[in-house]
C-alpha cells in the first residue's frame, strides 16, 4: 500500500468512527449486522455438525460473507462506521449505571444481558458495577479498536470481516456440549483478530491516563496472563489499572461457575466508576480517531 492510500484509508477509518459517535447504529431491524446474525444462522443449520470440520465449514463462510460485504460496499468509512459499536456500548452501559442510581438493582441486572453473558441474578450493585466495567473493556477492543485497525489494514473487507468473525464468536463460539469443537473455529478466530488490538488497546489506554502507567502496567504484566481469554484479560487489566480499581473473581454462567483471576488493586467497583469506565472508553476511541486523523493530514502541504 503506498502511503497516500494509507492516508486515505486512515481518514476514512477516522470518518466512520466519529459517524458512529454521531449517528450511532441503525434500528436493529435494518442492522447489516442483525441480518448477518440470521444468515449465519441458516448457515450453521446447514452446516452444523458435532465437528471441528463443520465449524472449519461455517466459519470460512462467514468469513467470506463479511469480506464480500465489505467488497461490495467499497466505501471504508461506511463499513467502519456498521462494524463499529462504541457509542451504543457506552450508551448501554450508562443506562445500567442511571438503573443503580435509581436503586433499582432488578432493572440493572435486567439490562446486564446486553452487555455480558454471565448470570446477573445473584450480582449486588458492585458486581454489577464490575460486570459493565469489564464488558467496556472487553468491548472497546471487539467494538472500537479491532474493525478500526483491520479496516487500516484491509480496507472495508477488512473490517466487515472482522465484525464477521467477532460476530459468529459470540453465535457459537462459547463453551457448551453443542459448540465446544463446532465453535473452535470461530473462537481462535476471534482470538487471533483480536491479538493486536487488544494491545494497542493498552497502549491507547496509558495515553488516556498517563498518570496511571505504572498501575496500568503492573496490572497488565501481572495479572492479565491469568485470565482465560488472551486478549479481554489485557484489556479489562489495563482498565483495571486505569481506574485504581480491582476487577475479575468469581461468576456464574447458567449452571457453570468460573473463578476468574483479580485485575488490578484497589476497591471494587461502584456505581459511580461506571461513569469513569465510560469516559475512559471514550477518551480512547478519540485518541484512536485523532490519531488516524493525524496520519490522513500527514502528508498534506499547507
Amino acid at each position: 500500500m503506498s502511503s497516500r492510500a494509507l492516508r486515505r484509508r486512515c481518514g476514512a477509518v477516522a470518518a466512520g468512527l466519529l459517524g458512529d459517535r454521531v449517528a450511532g447504529e441503525p434500528p436493529a431491524a435494518l442492522h447489516p449486522v442483525a441480518a448477518f446474525g440470521t444468515a449465519m444462522g441458516r448457515v450453521e443449520h446447514a452446516v452444523y455438525d458435532d465437528t471441528i470440520a463443520a465449524g472449519a465449514r461455517y466459519a470460512l463462510t462467514g468469513i467470506a460473507i463479511g469480506a464480500i460485504a465489505g467488497t461490495i460496499a467499497r466505501s471504508t468509512a461506511l463499513a467502519v462506521s456498521v462494524a463499529v459499536a462504541g457509542r451504543a456500548l457506552r450508551a448501554t452501559a450508562l443506562d445500567v449505571h442511571d438503573a443503580l442510581e435509581r436503586r433499582d438493582l432488578g432493572q440493572a441486572r435486567s439490562l446486564l444481558p446486553a452487555l455480558v453473558g454471565r448470570d446477573p441474578s445473584e450480582l449486588d450493585e458492585s458486581g454489577v458495577a464490575a460486570a459493565v466495567i469489564e464488558s467496556v473493556a472487553e468491548n472497546s477492543v471487539d467494538a472500537v479498536i479491532a474493525p478500526s485497525l483491520w479496516a487500516v489494514g484491509a480496507g472495508a473487507p477488512g473490517a466487515l470481516g472482522y465484525r464477521a468473525v467477532n460476530t459468529m464468536d459470540a453465535m457459537v463460539g462459547h463453551r457448551s456440549e453443542r459448540y465446544t469443537r463446532f465453535g473452535a473455529w470461530s473462537a481462535r478466530a476471534d482470538d487471533i483478530a483480536n491479538w493486536i488490538p487488544a494491545r494497542l488497546t493498552v497502549l491507547l489506554v496509558l495515553a488516556a491516563r498517563p498518570r496511571r502507567a505504572s498501575s496500568i502496567w503492573r496490572a497488565v504484566r501481572a495479572d492479565a496472563p491469568a485470565h482465560p481469554s488472551p486478549n479481554a484479560g489485557v484489556a479489562e487489566a489495563a482498565f483495571a489499572g486505569a481506574l485504581g480499581l480491582q476487577l475479575g473473581g468469581p461468576l456464574r454462567y447458567g449452571e457453570r461457575f468460573e473463578q476468574r483471576p483479580l485485575l488490578g488493586t484497589g476497591p471494587r467497583p461502584r456505581r459511580a466508576d461506571i461513569t469513569r469506565a465510560v469516559r475512559l472508553a471514550s477518551d480512547v476511541e478519540l485518541l484512536l480517531a485523532g490519531a488516524l486523523g493525524a496520519v490522513a493530514c500527514s502528508g498534506r502541504t499547507p
